[in-house]
């Protein structure tokens, strides 16, 4: 050694070297640090730089449902009788009889025998589909180009020989699939709708195929469930091909404006997943007062269709808006509303302005949630979003991309 002490790894020195590469790139995220006012959704208390209300134009909770009174009230309820925590796991003191009450009104939801309740929707994509791999010997997954990563964190934890095929592409799905010997074990693995651009699967074609070459089905309606369907089942509901899918899955944290995640399936299929699935059986159970909601927005929105058709008609007054004022809205069929920027640095500085300037929040989308040169803004209107405040964002938006523009050279210089 030399009189010098063993060599030692600068483990401090990997981390920052880690995060300076995403800054180097443009890609930092910055959290904007806001306090939502309840019964005052969209709007938040903003304890960042900029104003101190802000609009937010980028919330998850598509129906403002994390603030329907009926919701928080039966969050308190559930508090009340129940406590604040679940106690455990599911196996060991931590079901509660809300637990089961969502668990049916989930399956009755989808038209499945049953369903099975998870901490996230991450959580339930990876803890299944790894988990139905795993007990199918020889199984091949066949996975959408464009799946969230918990779909791709289950198929690579499955241990599965996985083919990746074209996004939405059903010839290439179906010669992937006329590739592999019909009685091995297959699965098709793809969202209902995809959040970043707005369009949506051929799900029934993607269930003819599957009827053909013998292979099971796995929806994600993450982003669908809860806004499509005459009872919020989904875009599977509305394309009325819900019965024909083996399983599907969904969250509580976006429409339902709670936490949560959840499957839906046969009995059998659930119930193994529940014997066998890690990610169930050794995490704590949600929380009785997060259950006790969800459960009513679940319900309310089951009998409250009117509140999906004004999502979608303030949607399309956004697109129209946006159209109108020339500013590069990406195509998308559905209540996304994505606004090409198409560079990390610029997408972050028109977001900074419209923060600080505007009293309006909406988030960078930027890789790897998205392809490099594809960066974003994802604005999601909502029924609570009203002409005042899509007009404000549509005049912000016009300068700031054109103030964005105009800095860009000296940016470059500098």
């Amino acid at each position: 050694m030399d009189g010098q002490g063993p060599f030692l790894p600068d483990y401090e020195s990997v981390f920052g070297q880690a995060v300076a590469r995403v800054r180097a790139e443009g890609r930092y995220r910055v959290f904007a640090d806001l306090e939502r006012k309840a019964g005052a959704f969209p709007r938040a208390h903003n304890h960042g730089p900029g104003p101190d209300e802000v609009t937010v134009w980028c919330s998850n909770d598509y129906l403002g449902q994390g603030q329907n009174p009926v919701v928080i009230e039966a969050l308190k309820r559930s508090a009340e009788r129940m406590g604040a925590g679940s106690g455990g796991t599911r196996n060991i003191s931590g079901t509660h009889h809300l637990h089961v009450l969502l668990e049916n009104e989930l399956a009755a939801l989808h038209g499945k025998e049953a369903a099975l309740l998870f901490t996230s929707g991450y959580v339930s994509n990876s803890a299944t589909l790894s988990t139905v791999g795993k007990l199918l010997p020889g199984c091949v997954i066949l996975s959408d180009s464009l799946n969230h990563a918990s779909m791709i964190d289950g198929i690579r934890q499955s241990g599965c020989e996985k083919r990746i095929f074209q996004h939405n592409d059903i010839a290439d799905l179906e010669r992937n699939l006329a590739e592999i010997p019909i009685d091995r074990p297959k699965m098709i693995a793809f969202e209902s709708l995809y959040s970043m651009d707005g369009d949506t699967a051929p799900i029934a074609e993607f269930c003819d195929l599957a009827d053909r070459y013998g292979a099971m089905t796995y929806l994600d309606e993450v982003h669908a469930v809860g806004l499509y369907g005459k009872g919020g089942g989904g875009v599977s509901e509305r394309d009325g091909v819900a019965h024909r899918l083996t399983v599907i899955e969904g969250t509580l944290g976006k429409a339902f404006g709670c936490m949560g995640g959840y499957i839906a399936g046969s009995r059998d299929l659930v119930d193994a997943v529940r014997c066998h699935a890690p990610g169930f059986i050794f995490t704590t159970s949600l929380a009785p007062a997060i259950v006790g909601a969800a459960l009513e927005s679940v319900r309310y929105l089951r009998a409250h269709d009117e509140l999906r058709q004004q999502h979608q008609a303030r949607a399309a007054r956004l697109k129209a808006l946006l159209t109108e004022a020339g500013l590069p809205l990406m195509p998308s069929e559905t209540h996304i509303v994505p606004v090409l920027v198409g560079c990390p640095v610029k997408a972050k500085a028109i977001t900074d302005k419209l923060l600080t300037e505007h009293g309006i929040y909406v988030q960078p989308i930027n890789y790897p949630t998205v392809p490099k040169g594809t960066e974003r803004l994802r604005l999601t209107p909502t029924p609570l979003h009203d002409d005042v405040m899509m007009d404000h964002l549509v005049a912000a938006l016009t300068q700031v991309f054109a103030e964005v523009e105009a800095d860009a050279p000296a940016r470059a210089a500098g």
